[in-house]
C-alpha cells in the first residue's frame, strides 16, 4: 500500500464536506480487490448476510484508489475503464442500490460515494440502469431524509449527477417530493446566508427545472414560488458579503430566471410571472435593484432577472414603471437605469443588462412605449430642466461621442417604436436644437445627418437599425425620409461601392433601408415613386448586386448569434451589432423586398389594388372586432348567469343526490321484502300475471285508504261543526229563559206597584165613604158621589193599559226566540243529513276494503306465499 491522499475511484480528491465526517469514522481497508468475470466481488457475500467488515472492505476498495506514480489523466482513463467493467453487469448497480438502503454509516456512505463516481464517469448508462431498477430512484430519494448531514449532503451531490440531462429521472425525482425537501434544507441552512450545502441544493433545483415544463408547472402549482421570497431579503447594510453568499444569491436569481425564461412556453411563463407578482417576489427583487452596497455581479444578475419577470406581462410592467429610486428628488427606476446605460464609465455587462431590462419593459407594452415617446414630444418636455426624462437620456445617448451609447440608445428607441405605427408618426414631430442660432431639425433628419458624416461602424449600424424599424410599415415616415433629397443618393452610393469586409454590414443595412422605402412607398412624392426608385437601382447598382448586398445581413456571424435569444450577450463591445427583435424584422422583410425589386409597374398596380382590398378587409375586421368586443361583454354577462345557474344546478344536484340515496334506501327495503317473501326466479315467471294483478289491487287499496282517511277527516269536521251548533242552540235557549225570567220579574214588580196604588186608592175611598153622612147633612151628597165614580173609572183604565203593555212585550220575545230556534233546527237537520252521507261512504269503503283483503288472501293462497298483512 502506498501513502497518498484520500481519493475517489478515479483519483479526484474527496470533498471537504465528506472528508471531515469520514475522518471521524473508522477507515475502510485500503486493499485492491479485482473484479471477477465482470461481477462484483461482494455479491456472493450478500447471500451469507455478512455486511460488516466485508461491506466496508468492498465499498472502501470501490471508491478509494491509492496511486502515487500515475498522472491524473491516467487515473481518469483507468477509472473510466473500471466503471465500464463494473456496469457491464447491471446486477452490480442493483446490488449497490441495495447497499445504499442500509442504515449502517460505514455501508451507506461509501455506497453513495461509489454511485456518484459511477455517474460522473458513465452518466447516461448508469442513469438508464437506475431508471429500470425497481424503486431505484425512490431509494436514492431517501438519502435526503437521513438525519446524518454527511449522508444527506452527499445524497444531494448524487442526485445532481443522477438528474443531469435526463427528463424522465427529473420528473420522478420531482414527484418524489424533492422540491419540498430541498427547500426545507435551504431554509434550515439559512437561505442565502447558508454554506455550500445551499449551493448544492440550488444546483439540483436548477437541474430539475431547467427545460422541463412539467416540473416547472408542478413547482408553480405546488406554491413553491412563494417560498422563494425570503431568499432575497436584504438589509440596509449590504457591505461585506461573503463569497459564498454572493454565489448562493447568484444561483437563486438564476433559478428565478429558469421559471420565466423566454424560451419556456408563453402560458407557463405568464403564470409564473403573475405568481411572482402576487407573492411579492418581484417587489423584493426591485428592492435589491434600488439598494446600495450590492455587489456589481449580483446587481447585474438582478437586473436580468427583473427583466424576464416583467417581459410581456402588463401587470408586472406597470408595477416596474411605478418603482422609484431612493433619491432626492425621487426618480423613476427606469430613468436611473437608462442613466447607467448611456454612461460609458459603467461596466459593459451592466449596460447590456440595463438595455435588456428596457427592452423587456417595452415588449408588448404599448402603454410603456407611449410614455417613453411622450417624453420626447414638445408638449411634455420640462422647460425648467429640473428633471431628466427617459427621452432626453435616449437622445443624449443617440448623439453621444461613445459609439456603444449610440448603439444602445438607437436600439432602445427602436423598441419604443416596435409594432406601433401611431408612435412612429408621433416621433416625426420631435424637433432638436443642434446649435445656437440654427433652426431646429427633426429627429429623423438628425439621424440621417449623423449617418452621412461617416462615424464608427457600430454607430451607423445602430442608426440604420433605428431607421429601418421606424420606416417599416409606416408610409408617412417613408415619405418624410424621401423628402430629404440627400438620403436616396447617399444610400445608393453606399450600396454601389466595393468596400471592405467591415463595411459590408453597413451596405446590407443601407440596401434594407432603401428596400423598405420602396416596399412601403405610397407614391405620394412624384420624384420618388416606386417605379423610379427601381429604375435608379437598376442603373446605379443593379438588381443582382442589390440582392447580394441585402443578403450580407443574414449571412453575418453576429446576426446568427443575436437571433438565438432575446438577451444581448456579447463577449466585447465590438461584437455588439445586432438586436434580437431586429433579426426578426430582417427575416420578415428580406424576402418581400427581393420580390418587390423584380416586380413590374403592372404588378405594382395589382399589388396596390390588393393592398386597398386588404385595407377594406382590415376595416371589415375592425368592425367585426368591435362586434366581437360587444359579444364578449354579452358573453361575460352570460357567463355570470351560467355561474348562477351552475350554483343552482349544484344545489339541485345535491337535492337529487339526497333523493337518490332515499330511493336506494327504498330499493334496499324492497329487496329485503323480496327476500322475506322468498320469491325465486322460476316461481316468479309462472305467477307473474297474478303478481301483477295483486300489485294493481294493492295500489287500489292504498288509494281507498287515502279516500277513507279523507272521509274520516270530513266526518270529524262535520261532527265538530254539529257540536258547535248544539252549543249555540243551548246558549240561545238559556238566554231566552233568562229574558223570560226578567220579564216576569218586571211584570210582578209592576203588579205589586199597581196593587199598592190600588190599596192606597181603596183607603182613600173608605175615607170618602165615612165622610158621606156628614156631608149629606150639609147638602153635598151629589158632588161626593160624582168624585167617587170618576175615580173608579180611572183605576180600571190604568189596569187595562198595564196588562196590554206586558202582553205585547211577552209576545215579541216569544216570536223572536221561536224564529231563532227554527233556523237552528234547520241547520241541525242539514248537518245530520251530511253526517249520514259520510257514514254511508265510510261503510262502502270498508266493504270494498274487506273485499280486497279477501282477494289478496286468495292470491297468496294460490301462489303458496306466506301471508303478509296489507
Amino acid at each position: 500500500m502506498l501513502d497518498v491522499p484520500l481519493c475517489d475511484l478515479w483519483g479526484s480528491p474527496v470533498p471537504k464536506r465528506s472528508r471531515d465526517a469520514f475522518s471521524a469514522a473508522p477507515q475502510p481497508s485500503l486493499g485492491l480487490r479485482a473484479a471477477r468475470n465482470g461481477r462484483f466481488w461482494g455479491e456472493s457475500r450478500k447471500a451469507e448476510g455478512v455486511w460488516g467488515s466485508v461491506g466496508r472492505r468492498v465499498l472502501g476498495w470501490s471508491w478509494v484508489w491509492v496511486v502515487k506514480e500515475n498522472s491524473p489523466k491516467q487515473v481518469d482513463d483507468l477509472g473510466s475503464q473500471f466503471t465500464e467493467i463494473f456496469i457491464k453487469q447491471q446486477e452490480n448497480v442493483t446490488l449497490l442500490l441495495t447497499l445504499v438502503e442500509e442504515f449502517d454509516f460505514h455501508v451507506r456512505w461509501p455506497g453513495v460515494k461509489l454511485l456518484t463516481s459511477l455517474l460522473k464517469q458513465q452518466g447516461p448508462q448508469v442513469q438508464q440502469i437506475i431508471l429500470v431498477s425497481p424503486m431505484g430512484v425512490s431509494r436514492l430519494m431517501d438519502l435526503l431524509a437521513d438525519s446524518r448531514e454527511v449522508i444527506r449532503n452527499d445524497g444531494v451531490l448524487l442526485l445532481q449527477q443522477l438528474t443531469k440531462s435526463n427528463a424522465a429521472i427529473q420528473k420522478i425525482v420531482a414527484f418524489e417530493n424533492a422540491f419540498e425537501r430541498l427547500l426545507d434544507i435551504i431554509t434550515e441552512e439559512g437561505n442565502s446566508d447558508g454554506g455550500i450545502v445551499v449551493e448544492d441544493c440550488l444546483l439540483l433545483l436548477q437541474n430539475l427545472l431547467k427545460n422541463n415544463n412539467s416540473n416547472q408547472n408542478f413547482f408553480k402549482e405546488g406554491s413553491y414560488i412563494q417560498r422563494m421570497k425570503p431568499w432575497f431579503e436584504v438589509g440596509d447594510d449590504n457591505c461585506g458579503w461573503s463569497a459564498q453568499k454572493v454565489t448562493n444569491l447568484h444561483l437563486m436569481l438564476q433559478l428565478v430566471r429558469v421559471l420565466v425564461s423566454p424560451t419556456n412556453p408563453p402560458g407557463a411563463t405568464s403564470s409564473c410571472q403573475k405568481a411572482m407578482f402576487h407573492c411579492g417576489l418581484l417587489q423584493q427583487l426591485c428592492t435589491i435593484l434600488m439598494a446600495t452596497g450590492v455587489p456589481a455581479d449580483i446587481l447585474t444578475e438582478t437586473i436580468n432577472t427583473v427583466s424576464e419577470v416583467i417581459r410581456g406581462c402588463q401587470m408586472n410592467q406597470d408595477y416596474f414603471a411605478s418603482v422609484n429610486a431612493p433619491s432626492n428628488p425621487p426618480r423613476p427606476a427606469i430613468v436611473v437605469l437608462l442613466m447607467s446605460m448611456v454612461n460609458e464609465r459603467q461596466p459593459f455587462v451592466l449596460r447590456c443588462a440595463v438595455l435588456y431590462c428596457f427592452q423587456c419593459f417595452l415588449y408588448k407594452n404599448q402603454k410603456g412605449q407611449g410614455e417613453i415617446v411622450s417624453t420626447l414630444l414638445p408638449s411634455t418636455i420640462d422647460a425648467t430642466g429640473n428633471s431628466v426624462s427617459a427621452g432626453q437620456l435616449l437622445c443624449g445617448g443617440l448623439f453621444s461621442t461613445d459609439s456603444l451609447s449610440n448603439w444602445c440608445a438607437a436600439v432602445a428607441l427602436a423598441h419604443a417604436l416596435q409594432e406601433n405605427a401611431t408612435l412612429k408618426e408621433q416621433l416625426l414631430r420631435v424637433q432638436l436644437a443642434t446649435s445656437i442660432g440654427n433652426p431646429p431639425v427633426s429627429l429623423l433628419q438628425q439621424c440621417t445627418n449623423i449617418l452621412s458624416q461617416g462615424s464608427k461602424v457600430q454607430t451607423r449600424v445602430g442608426l440604420l437599425m433605428l431607421l429601418c424599424t421606424w420606416l417599416s410599415n409606416c408610409s408617412i415616415a417613408v415619405t418624410h425620409f424621401l423628402h430629404n433629397p440627400a438620403n436616396v443618393p447617399f444610400l445608393t452610393g453606399q450600396i454601389a461601392e466595393n468596400l471592405g469586409e467591415e463595411e459590408q454590414l453597413v451596405q446590407g443595412l443601407c440596401a434594407l433601408l432603401l428596400g423598405i422605402s420602396i416596399y412601403y412607398n405610397d407614391n405620394s412624392l412624384e420624384n420618388y415613386r416606386k417605379e423610379k426608385l427601381k429604375q435608379l437601382i437598376e442603373k446605379r447598382i443593379g438588381r443582382e448586386n442589390f440582392i447580394e448586398k441585402l443578403g450580407f445581413i443574414s449571412k453575418h456571424e453576429l446576426y446568427s448569434r443575436a437571433a438565438q435569444k432575446p438577451q444581448p450577450s456579447f463577449s466585447s463591445p465590438d461584437h455588439m451589432m445586432f438586436d434580437h427583435e431586429f433579426t426578426k424584422l430582417v427575416k420578415e422583410l428580406e424576402g418581400v423586398i427581393s420580390k418587390a425589386i423584380y416586380k413590374s409597374s403592372e404588378e405594382d398596380k395589382k399589388e396596390e389594388e390588393v393592398k386597398k382590398t386588404l385595407e377594406q378587409h382590415d376595416n371589415i375586421v375592425t368592425h367585426y372586432k368591435k362586434v366581437i368586443r360587444e359579444q364578449d361583454q354579452e358573453l361575460e354577462e352570460l357567463k355570470q348567469r351560467v355561474n348562477t345557474l351552475t350554483s343552482q344546478n349544484e344545489q339541485l344536484q345535491a337535492t337529487v343526490t339526497q333523493q337518490v340515496s332515499q330511493i336506494q334506501q327504498h330499493k334496499d327495503q324492497y329487496n329485503l321484502l323480496k327476500v322475506q317473501l322468498g320469491k325465486d326466479t322460476q316461481h316468479h315467471n309462472s305467477h307473474s300475471d297474478t303478481f301483477q294483478m295483486n300489485g294493481i289491487q294493492v295500489e287500489e287499496v292504498s288509494k281507498l285508504r287515502d279516500e277513507l282517511e279523507e272521509w274520516k277527516n270530513k266526518h270529524e269536521v262535520l261532527q265538530g261543526q254539529l257540536r258547535e251548533k248544539d252549543s249555540v242552540i243551548e246558549k240561545l235557549v238559556s238566554a231566552n229563559r233568562l229574558s223570560r225570567t226578567r220579564c216576569s220579574f218586571q211584570f210582578l214588580t209592576q203588579v205589586q206597584l199597581q196593587a199598592a196604588e190600588i190599596s192606597k186608592l181603596q183607603m182613600e175611598n173608605q175615607k170618602l165613604q165615612v165622610m158621606v153622612p156628614w156631608e149629606q147633612g150639609h147638602g153635598a151628597l151629589g158632588g161626593a158621589g160624582a168624585v167617587t165614580g170618576s175615580y173608579r173609572m180611572y183605576l180600571e183604565e190604568t189596569r187595562l193599559q198595564l196588562f196590554l203593555c206586558l202582553w205585547c212585550n211577552l209576545e215579541w220575545d216569544f216570536f223572536s226566540c221561536q224564529s231563532e230556534v227554527k233556523a237552528l233546527s234547520e241547520e241541525k237537520e242539514s248537518l245530520k243529513q251530511h253526517l249520514d252521507s259520510s257514514s254511508s261512504t265510510v261503510a262502502i269503503l270498508q266493504d270494498e276494503k274487506s273485499k280486497l283483503h279477501q282477494s289478496y288472501n286468495w292470491a297468496c293462497w294460490a301462489c303458496n306465499c306466506p301471508h303478509v298483512p296489507l
